[in-house]
């Protein structure tokens, strides 16, 4: 279902949008709070309350998306568990003022999380034409070390890792060279 799609649906809060959601979402945003001291009770409470402020958010005319589905999702995830742990009142008690500072809260945060992927996307356009496609299989694609192995025709999985070091060292050069 693309995404288009996906957003009409949830205005008509079908439940099989909730569960394309869940599906696509819900793992990135569980490993990021049990990385962040939460259980996985925690994980379905914020994705639970991200999925509210979503569908509230699409309720307005005037929204427009100006980021992935993937980033906003998080952006609202990652803010609300940042509130939780440090012990600030639900977004369900909040007043109107905290209301909108809220959402420019996660505005700003997707604004973040954009400009860091337009400087990944400038680093990775840097590098040799094997080294991003690597590392987009590795880390974008989620592809494990065995089948790139395979893929990319090397004899070892060490010399498969090796690969993904001195690709991954390429980065580390061309940020280095910005810095200087």
């Amino acid at each position: 279902m693309d995404h288009e799609s996906l957003l009409i649906d949830l205005k008509k809060e079908c439940n099989f949008a909730y569960g394309e959601l869940y599906k696509s979402y819900f793992p990135i945003v569980n490993h990021f709070i049990l990385n962040n001291k939460g259980t996985p009770d925690d994980s379905l409470d914020i994705f639970q309350d991200t999925m509210i402020i979503l569908v509230e958010k699409l309720r307005h005319d005037d929204f427009q998306l100006t980021a992935s589905l993937k980033t906003y999702v998080f952006a609202i995830a990652k803010y609300l568990w940042f509130n939780k742990i440090r012990n600030m009142p639900s977004f369900l008690d909040i007043s109107e003022k905290e209301y909108h500072l809220f959402f420019e809260t996660i505005e700003q945060s997707i604004e973040e999380e954009k400009s860091y992927t337009d400087r990944l996307q400038y680093l990775m356009s840097r590098i040799t034409d094997h080294c991003n496609r690597l590392l987009h299989d590795i880390f974008f694609k989620n592809k494990p070390i065995e089948e790139i192995q395979i893929q990319y025709g090397y004899s070892t999985r060490h010399n498969a890792q090796n690969q993904k070091h001195k690709c991954v060292e390429q980065i580390k050069k061309i940020k280095e060279q910005q810095i200087d």
